[in-house]
């Protein structure tokens, strides 16, 4: 279901390490429990992320991610993640 709950139904994931890329679909993992690239973006930081992990640690992960509202005229919309 493309695009119906603020997400197009993939994550793309970086290595920096191996430079390796991944896409992975969405749906089956996140389903419709989520608002947006923001909530997937907050529920990946808080599954994959300790919390004693140091801004520069390799293991920390950075999450470029937009909410449902980007691109509308609604205050802070265009803010991402």
């Amino acid at each position: 279901m493309k695009g119906a709950y603020g997400w197009m139904g993939k994550v793309l994931r970086v290595n920096l390490t191996d430079r390796t890329t991944a896409s992975e679909p969405t749906y089956h993992r996140y389903g419709e429990r989520f608002i947006g690239g923001s909530g997937i973006g907050y529920k990946v930081m808080l599954d994959e992320v300790s919390q004693d992990t140091l801004p520069f640690d390799p293991e920390n992960k950075i999450v470029f991610a937009t909410g449902p509202l980007t691109g509308t005229e609604v205050p802070a919309s265009a803010r991402t993640l």
